[in-house]
């Protein structure tokens, strides 16, 4: 907890309590099924959870917005982030119906109400019927790990809606690591796209190389 308080001092005793029961559960979950790599679970609370919550430093996400945590593999980004947003809805998806287990399981039993987890893929998620396509669609598509940056755009744009509700416009915003060039280079001609190291927000080294990419719809 002292890494994310250093950084969120103003957390609830209810979202220090939550963040307090994520080491604890993720243990005993991995060791049934493998949700995190075994030589890197000691390290939860910096390298996964501080890690998804660089994100809170880029955006503050209004209460009522809709966000979804494509591929969400054990819950990374959208578990910490929805105990810092208790007021916003997240949806949590992944392929993997193993990993959407140990999702709800934690949720669960931290009490989280915000948040939604479904073994489903990205392209399923919209009706092809145009009605009601809206309701389907969310203010900002998180990720981490996933894919490359194009893929995760041809992914995620039918996905988010037109209407604007923060002063950063809707879009994607994705977890990354090493060199971005070629994945910068290989979006979209003329989308728009903002790179930030995220050792600028926290200054751990595991950080070092570590970025939030943020592309516009």
């Amino acid at each position: 907890m002292n890494s994310i308080l250093k950084y969120f001092p103003n957390l609830s005793e209810k979202q220090q309590a939550q963040f307090a029961q994520l080491p604890g559960l993720y243990k005993e979950w991995n060791e049934q099924i493998n949700v995190i790599s075994r030589k890197d679970i000691d390290n939860l609370e910096v390298h996964h959870v501080l890690h998804s919550l660089s994100i809170a430093r880029l955006i503050n996400f209004k209460p009522g917005s809709r966000i979804l945590d494509l591929g969400t593999g054990g819950g990374f980004p959208g578990i910490p982030l929805a105990i810092l947003f208790p007021e916003v809805q997240f949806s949590l998806i992944d392929a993997r119906g193993k990993k959407i287990k140990v999702v709800n399981a934690v949720a669960g039993e931290i009490g989280l109400k915000n948040v939604e987890a479904k073994h489903i893929r990205a392209e399923e998620l919209i009706p092809k019927k145009e009605k009601n396509k809206d309701a389907f669609r969310f203010d900002f598509v998180i990720t981490r790990a996933v894919a490359s940056l194009d893929q995760l755009i041809h992914w995620s744009t039918p996905l988010i809606q037109t209407k604007d509700q923060h002063a950063l416009p809707n879009g994607l915003i994705a977890l990354k690591g090493g060199n971005l060039k070629a994945e910068i280079k290989a979006i979209p001609k003329g989308t728009y796209s903002e790179v930030t190291p995220i050792h600028k927000l926290f200054p751990e080294p595991f950080f070092e190389e570590k970025y939030l990419v943020y592309v516009q719809r």
